[in-house]
């Protein structure tokens, strides 16, 4: 009886062991990346900014997409509009409160395929201590190439649309023609470079 379990067991791993190698873990390059954002101003125009500081790691499974997964940390004081007392308001409790909240963060739930080797990505967004579902539209990862110093690449990018007052970010400031200064829906917007892991 013993021998019977203890080989189901055995089984059961062999069966498991392959799924797990086809995941390859890829770094993202915060240096030849983009995490991006837009927003109405003033119901004429889009203020652009990014965040400077990130990191994260995405599982890729080529064998099966769905089974990957992806695990992103920004830092919300790298907040950039290029504006920098607009940046320091961003900063402050009006908005993203960094002092209490340093860090916005993605985690992936669901990957889907989609129309020509696109995907959509469902995940857990927290920004500003709240955390909501969101699906990322992603575009296909590009094929492996190699680096001029050794190293093995491939990107994408991807975009999504977000209420910031889902978030808890509501300030805002009437304007005597009517309407608001700043809308409250958010696009966002990403170019990603992944380098992959090397064995340790």
């Amino acid at each position: 009886m013993k021998k019977n379990i203890t080989r189901a067991m055995l089984t059961a791993v062999i069966m498991i062991l392959p799924s797990l190698a086809t995941a390859t873990q890829w770094n993202i390059d915060p240096d030849h990346s983009t995490v991006g954002f837009s927003v109405s101003h003033l119901m004429v125009s889009h203020v652009k900014g990014n965040f400077n500081k990130y990191s994260g790691v995405v599982d890729i499974n080529d064998k099966d997409i769905t089974k990957s997964n992806v695990d992103v940390t920004i830092d919300a004081s790298s907040i950039n509009t290029n504006v920098q007392k607009r940046d320091e308001h961003l900063k402050s409790a009006d908005f993203f409160d960094v002092a209490k909240y340093p860090t916005l963060t993605f985690v992936s739930k669901k990957w889907t395929k989609a129309a020509k080797g696109a995907l959509t990505v469902t995940g857990d967004l927290t920004i500003h201590g709240i955390t909501k579902l969101v699906v990322l539209h992603v575009a296909p990862f590009s094929k492996e190439s190699k680096d001029p110093w050794g190293g093995t690449r491939r990107g994408t990018s991807a975009n999504t649309t977000i209420n910031r007052k889902d978030f808890g970010l509501v300030w805002n400031q009437a304007l005597e023609t009517g309407g608001v200064a700043i809308g409250a829906e958010i696009n966002i917007l990403l170019d990603v470079e992944l380098i992959k892991s090397q064995p340790k």
